[in-house]
């Protein structure tokens, strides 16, 4: 190892970090309560003792050098085994203590912190960072290891990856009540393309899903209307729009209180899992550790929550 390398400080690379994060001097001084000129000298010296340049700026914009990506990497592992200290400790004082830092596929932000709810029950101590991503995204995060444990329904099989699957996630059709298909007793998918259908955006992982699940049953739909959120989707069909195949986890407040119509498509529901997913050979954190043996032991405590926690519209079975 190089020697200078050995002379970097913890205080360096939290400035940096915080440059890389803020992409800005300034608003890195702002974040660090530090002055541009103090950032910018620890900058200088952190770029002497690696021996290159870590950030060039290009029209006005800042933008990490190839050195710059490879100190980020390694100061992501750094504090990471540093907090991940701090929750050994902590566990062997007898309490496991920090923060989980979790990233979802959009669709199950309903579901999920009522599950973190039961694990915090467990660890009262124990914080969460939530992000919530669609599904090109969560791969890219996967991909530059960002969070602890990402929670995704199509575990991407050109990776390795270590993944669990834990939950059925079943998607239905849904519509207007006062749609003219919410008064028929059987439909198939078919039967669904007369009318508009609305999407979410491209790398969304329940549009994928739907997708090529409806091009194996040949159900082609001419008229499309694409949303950037499920929220978007819910309101379109509600305002009559057009359709929408969304997670039954995602629209049982709707279901229940009668806004939305399941349709009784004999194809669905379209059963996917979610599953709790990180890059294999991956180091967890005594807290991600914790969840993941949390997810893996409790599936029978977990299913019932989601029953309860996604019980269709009067009527209906929750689960079918």
């Amino acid at each position: 190892m190089r020697k200078s390398l050995m002379r970097m400080t913890l205080r360096q690379l939290q400035v940096f970090r915080s440059v890389c994060e803020q992409r800005s001097y300034s608003r890195a001084a702002e974040d660090m309560a530090l002055t541009q000129p103090a950032v910018s000298l620890q900058i200088r010296q952190l770029e002497e003792l690696v021996g290159q340049p870590l950030f060039d700026y290009i029209g006005k914009k800042l933008y990490l050098t190839d050195a710059a990506e490879a100190l980020q990497r390694a100061s992501a592992d750094i504090f990471g085994r540093l907090e991940s200290l701090d929750m050994q400790l902590a566990d062997l004082q007898g309490s496991l203590q920090g923060q989980l830092s979790l990233a979802v596929e959009s669709s199950a932000k309903y579901l999920i912190p009522h599950l973190f709810a039961a694990f915090r029950r467990d660890y009262p101590e124990v914080g969460l960072q939530l992000v919530v991503v669609n599904h090109a995204q969560a791969v890219r995060r996967l991909s530059a290891n960002r969070d602890d444990l990402l929670i995704m329904s199509q575990v991407p099989a050109d990776m390795a990856l270590e993944f669990l699957p834990f939950l059925n996630n079943p998607i239905i059709a849904v519509a207007s009540p006062d749609h003219p298909l919410c008064a028929r007793e059987q439909l198939s998918l078919q039967d669904l393309t007369a009318w508009p259908l609305l999407l979410r955006e491209a790398g969304s992982g329940t549009r994928q899903a739907g997708e090529e699940y409806c091009h194996q049953k040949r159900a082609h739909f001419p008229q499309t209307l694409e949303v950037g959120s499920t929220e978007s989707q819910l309101e379109g069909v509600i305002a009559g729009l057009g359709l929408a195949l969304l997670p039954r986890h995602a629209v049982r407040r709707e279901l229940q209180s009668g806004a939305l119509c399941e349709l009784p498509v004999g194809e669905l529901p379209l059963l996917r899992s979610w599953c709790v997913v990180h890059p294999r050979g991956k180091y967890l954190s005594p807290v991600a550790q914790a969840f993941f043996a949390f997810v893996r032991n409790r599936r029978s405590e977990i299913n019932a929550l989601a029953e309860r926690f996604a019980a269709a519209a009067p009527g209906s079975t929750p689960g079918s």
